[in-house]
């Protein structure tokens, strides 16, 4: 399996990321990265997946069963926290728009409704402190977002020099504390040099160099950190989901760094953040 799909590498026609539960060798997590051009319109069939379709750059109207949303979606993933809809299994959907969009989806047996989430409604976490300090945008999160059944999403922001994803954790067994999950990172990152790097160990091994496009997929095992090289903002979007019935997201951390939590107590959030907002850049 591969693990580190650097961008342009695992695309198709319009998609230019494509992970399916087929091609990357597990049963439930999926993501595609929609192109569309000035006046572009994609159809698709959702099938056994649920899905949400979130503006990464630019805007769109998503059409499904009959209902519009209107996504006023954003300039860039640094530009602001932005808004989403939700399609469900079985379902033809329409985007419509200019620009890149992610549907982040997940395998599923029950066939909900429809729904939209409004940007001002996402709840944006501050996460860790000092040079471990990140925001979170938990837009699909089951206590962000409940209306779904498996998929389980959010967005991560570091400004640059920091490290998220930290202390690394993990979350591939069934036991009191921990889900089985399986992981996608997406990564953006600003500048068009910018870069960035991803750790996975304890099962598969990857340390990969990630720029604008770039996915890792986390079948199992520790991962973190994510590090954010100075003077760059690092972006990812995590595009979670798994067997069990009930929709959590419980991990584990490394015991070897789990330490590094009890040293933010008296240290101060990263002041750069939050880097966004629903009404803008922070």
């Amino acid at each position: 399996m591969k693990l580190h799909l650097p961008a342009g590498t695992a695309g198709e026609g319009p998609y230019s990321l494509v992970v399916t539960p087929e091609s990357a060798g597990w049963g439930h997590a999926a993501l595609r990265i929609l192109e569309l051009p000035d006046g572009g319109a994609h159809e698709f069939a959702t099938g056994e997946v649920e899905t949400i379709v979130l503006p990464l750059s630019g805007s769109c109207a998503v059409e499904c069963d009959g209902t519009t949303f209107e996504l006023e979606g954003r300039d860039s993933v640094f530009s602001r926290v932005g808004d989403f809809a939700y399609v469900p299994r079985d379902a033809r959907v329409v985007v419509r728009g200019r620009g890149r969009f992610a549907l982040a989806s997940a395998r599923c047996g029950t066939r909900l409704e429809p729904r939209y989430g409004p940007a001002g409604n996402v709840p944006v976490e501050l996460r860790g402190a000092g040079s471990a300090s990140r925001q979170v945008n938990n837009f699909g999160t089951p206590d962000g977002f409940p209306f779904a059944e498996k998929l389980i999403a959010c967005e991560v922001l570091t400004p640059g020099g920091c490290w998220s994803s930290f202390p690394p954790h993990k979350h591939d067994e069934d036991r009191p504390g921990e889900s089985v999950l399986e992981e996608i990172y997406y990564f953006e990152v600003a500048g068009e040099t910018g870069m960035g790097y991803q750790r996975v160990y304890g099962g598969p091994d990857v340390l990969a160099e990630v720029r604008t496009g770039d996915a890792v997929l986390v079948p199992s095992g520790w991962h973190g950190p994510s590090m954010a090289v100075p003077g760059h903002d690092l972006y990812y979007l995590n595009v979670m989901a798994g067997p069990s019935a009930e929709r959590a997201w419980r991990i584990c951390d490394d015991p070897a760094h789990a330490w590094i939590r009890d040293t933010w107590t008296g240290q101060r959030v990263d002041p750069r953040l939050p880097l966004t907002t629903a009404e803008g850049r922070s």
